[in-house]
């Protein structure tokens, strides 16, 4: 549901209808990576501002320079802002957009993953490491060796943690073969293969890849991978995993067509199987989510503009109960109520 198709009272109607409001309104903030730790749900976004950038493709508006951490006790409890965690300007690798973060818990440390661009233009992913769940966190010297990209999600496994990343158009993907960038390089044409999102399980530091990237294959109903011109089903940025009842959940963003959507499988590999959709497109130009149990109960944290009246880079993070099936299957979400 972009900005430049709706007008204002149809965006005025839509945020009236709105299923759930900001869970923050003194800050935008996008792209929610939600974790429980120490019973206490924590949400890691990235934190929009105008920076007077002109909207381009390449997601340059986009130009996010910090990470705040927001928590609350319980889901519909007040939510508390920790302030700045980590900044662009405290990452010695890093010159610009930081993008969506997650975050991860291992032997007492706390891991928050993050992609930047360098100098030279390039995304990359960093980490940096602290001993709260609120960080402050400092950052690693360097990028992940081998990392590329953007949107890492990382998730944990039987006592494994697997990265997944990647993101094209802004994000870069498209310019990347067997893990090599080629300048030259673009999507695929109509017809053939989509890109497809990467994984790699972490190193016992959780702060290198312990392989090479590999990618994470989305098969249609007859086994086939997802077309590049599938534009409604094929990956396009925002990788989440999550594990219900024994199956792996991989979700994700389809970019363009702005839909949450999902696929299943029986290992955090893959292949998954596509299965349908999760949210149907919001007031702005992205959609970026994650799947989250709490007590028992399943959530999905996303995003829309409403709250700066349809500006695509400015955000609002946003919560609502999710539900499955006796099937197993997500039930889809309406952002706006079932008359949307």
């Amino acid at each position: 549901m972009p900005e430049q198709e709706m007008k204002q009272d149809e965006l005025q109607q839509l945020k009236a209808r709105a299923i759930s409001q900001p869970l923050v309104e003194h800050i935008y903030t996008a792209d929610p990576s939600a974790h429980v730790f120490n019973g206490r749900l924590y949400v890691y976004p990235s934190h929009d501002v105008e920076a007077g950038i002109a909207f381009n493709d390449n997601g340059d508006h986009f130009a996010m320079e910090d990470y705040r951490v927001l928590s609350m006790d319980r889901p519909g409890a007040a939510t508390v802002d920790h302030g700045v965690a980590l900044h662009v300007k405290d990452v010695p690798w890093a010159e610009r957009q930081m993008w969506a973060p997650d975050a991860a818990f291992k032997d007492g440390k706390y891991y928050l993953y993050f992609p930047a661009k360098k100098a030279d233009g390039i995304f990359q992913i960093g980490v940096a490491v602290g001993d709260d769940p609120a960080g402050p966190f400092v950052p690693e010297a360097a990028p992940i060796e081998g990392s590329y990209s953007i949107d890492p999600a990382v998730f944990e496994d039987g006592g494994e943690h697997y990265m997944y990343f990647g993101g094209i158009w802004g994000g870069q993907l498209q310019k990347y073969r067997d893990n090599v960038y080629g300048a030259a390089n673009e999507e695929p044409a109509d017809g053939q293969p989509a890109l497809q999102a990467r994984v790699a399980r972490l190193s016992t530091g959780m702060k290198q890849f312990a392989e090479a990237p590999r990618a994470v294959v989305i098969l249609d109903e007859h086994g086939n991978e997802l077309l590049a011109d599938d534009h409604e089903r094929r990956y396009f940025e925002g990788p989440w995993m999550h594990k219900y009842k024994g199956k792996y959940y991989f979700s994700y963003s389809t970019g363009d067509t702005h839909y949450l959507c999902y696929a299943t499988g029986d290992s955090p590999y893959g292949p998954f199987t596509y299965q349908g959709r999760i949210l149907a497109p919001v007031i702005g130009w992205t959609t970026h989510h994650s799947i989250c149990e709490f007590e028992g109960r399943w959530y999905l944290f996303y995003h829309d503009s409403s709250l700066s009246g349809g500006v695509t880079h400015l955000r609002s993070v946003k919560m609502t109960e999710l539900h499955y099936d006796a099937d197993g299957k997500i039930i889809p979400i309406s952002p706006y109520g079932a008359s949307a």
